[in-house]
C-alpha cells in the first residue's frame, strides 16, 4: 500500500491489514490471479427489486426476455478469439414468475423454466466453444444444483450479508423473497453437500454493520471447513447506481474496505481465495491498494464486453493490470473459471469429462496458460446484446 493512502487509515486497520497481507505471502505466495471472461446477461429480468440495483430491467415487447442461442454464441465465439476461457452467465432469479413475457418466450422455445434454458446454455457452450460455462442464476432448488453441476466447471451465489435486518421495511432488500440469507445460506450448503466449486461474498455499504460483515465471514468459513467448496470470497463495496432508489446512498468507504478485506483474509485463512473487483475501487482508494489487504485474485476481467452489473466501470486493460500487479512486487497469472486446486487433485468436484478437460489446458500448476489477451473497447452488438 502506498504510504500517503496507508496514512488515511487508522493505525488499527493498518494493522489487520499488515497482518492479513504477510498471512496471503506466507500460504499463497505473491501470485494473483484472475479469469479472462466474457460476460452473458442472459435474461435482465428478475423476480427481485433491490433498492440498489441496476441490473434488472422491467419486461419490454421491444426485446425478447432473453438471449438467443446465436446471440450467446456469438459473444462467445469471440471471446474466443481474445483467449478468453470463461462464459460468466449472469441472469435474474426466476423471472417467470413475475412477468408472462418471460413464461411465453420460455413456453414457445419449449423450456418449463429460465434454469433449464440456462443449462442448455451452458451445454451449448461446451459443445461449440472452448470456454467454459460458470453460472450466476440467483436461488436454486438441489436438484437444479445438481444438473447444472453437470455443464458448469463452478457456480456462484453472493451471500451479501446475513443480516435479516436488511429484509424489513426501508431495507435495500425488502419484498424481495431471494435476498433472505436463510435461503442463501441453504443454496450454500446445498452446493457443498454437491461438491460444487462455488463463488460468494459480501456486498459492502447497504447499510449492514461491521458486525454484520464479520458475523457472514464466520458463516462462509464454517461452511468452507465442513464442505471445502466455497473456491473463492468476493468482498465487493456497493457503488450508487442513478435512477435507483438507492441513489443517493453514500456506498462503501475506502476504510470499510480495506477493513473488511483485511479481516476476511484472517478470519478464513491463508489458503481462501479472496478478490476484491478492480473496477469498484472505494472512495478515496485505487484498487492497487487491495492488494494490501491480503487479496490474491481480481475476478474476472473481460478484453470484449463490459460489467452490465456496473456498467458505469469499466474493466481496466489486461496488460495495464498485469504491470501494475507485477509493480507491486506479484506476478498475475490467468485462471480458469474453477480455481487450479480443484483442477490438480483428483476429487469429485468436477464432473470426470470437465476435469478431464480442464487438466488437458492446464499448466502443471492448473493455471490458464499464458495467452495473448488483447484489450479492447466493447463492441457496440455486443453491449446491445444484454440490452433487454
Amino acid at each position: 500500500m502506498a504510504k500517503t493512502r496507508e496514512r488515511r487509515l487508522p493505525e488499527s486497520v493498518q494493522t489487520l491489514c499488515r497482518a492479513a497481507a504477510r498471512l496471503r505471502d506466507q500460504v499463497k505466495g505473491r501470485t494473483i490471479s484472475f479469469s479472462p471472461k466474457v460476460f452473458i446477461p442472459l435474461t435482465r429480468l428478475c423476480r427481485d427489486r433491490c433498492g440498489y440495483c441496476a441490473f434488472r430491467k422491467d419486461a419490454n415487447d421491444e426485446f425478447p426476455p432473453y438471449l438467443s442461442p446465436d446471440q450467446v454464441l456469438t459473444v462467445v465465439r469471440r471471446g474466443e478469439d481474445l483467449g478468453c476461457r470463461e462464459a460468466l452467465f449472469v441472469l435474474g432469479d426466476r423471472p417467470e414468475r413475475r412477468y408472462p413475457q418471460a413464461r411465453r418466450w420460455l413456453r414457445q422455445h419449449g423450456y418449463d423454466s429460465t434454469i433449464e434454458y440456462l443449462y442448455d446454455m451452458c451445454s451449448l457452450v461446451l459443445e461449440e466453444s472452448r470456454l467454459f460455462p460458470h453460472s450466476n442464476p440467483g436461488i436454486l432448488t438441489r436438484r437444479e444444483l445438481a444438473a447444472l453441476k453437470q455443464v458448469n466447471v463452478s457456480m456462484g451465489l453472493m451471500l451479501e450479508s446475513t443480516s435479516r435486518r436488511l429484509c424489513e421495511p426501508g431495507g435495500p432488500h425488502h419484498r424481495n423473497p431471494t435476498k433472505d440469507p436463510r435461503l442463501r445460506l441453504r443454496v450454500l450448503r446445498n452446493a457443498g453437500e454437491l461438491k460444487i466449486p462455488f463463488t460468494t461474498g459480501l456486498l459492502i455499504g447497504i447499510g449492514e454493520t461491521l458486525q454484520d460483515r464479520v458475523d457472514s465471514l464466520h458463516q462462509l468459513r464454517r461452511l468452507q471447513s465442513r464442505y471445502g467448496h466455497l473456491q473463492e470470497v468476493i468482498i465487493q463495496n456497493f457503488v450508487p447506481k442513478p435512477g435507483t432508489p438507492m441513489e443517493a446512498a453514500p456506498g462503501a468507504t475506502g476504510r470499510e474496505m480495506m477493513e473488511t478485506l483485511s479481516r476476511a483474509r484472517l478470519i478464513l485463512g491463508g489458503s481462501a481465495n479472496l478478490q476484491a473487483p478492480p473496477n469498484l475501487s472505494a472512495r478515496n482508494l485505487r484498487y492497487l491498494d487491495y492488494l494490501g489487504a491480503g487479496i490474491n485474485d481480481w475476478g474476472g476481467i473481460s478484453p470484449l464486453t463490459i460489467d452490465f452489473v456496473n456498467p458505469e466501470a469499466p474493466w481496466p486493460r489486461i496488460a495495464a493490470l498485469a504491470s501494475q500487479t507485477e509493480s507491486r512486487g506479484f506476478r498475475l497469472k490467468a485462471r480458469f473459471p474453477v480455481y487450479p486446486e480443484y483442477i490438480r487433485e483428483p476429487s469429485s468436484f468436477l464432473p470426470p469429462a470437465l476435469q478431464s478437460r480442464l487438466r488437458s489446458e492446464a499448466d502443471p500448476d492448473g493455471y490458464f496458460p499464458a495467452a495473448s489477451l488483447r484489450a479492447r473497447t466493447p463492441a457496440s452488438a455486443v453491449e446491445a446484446a444484454g440490452a433487454s
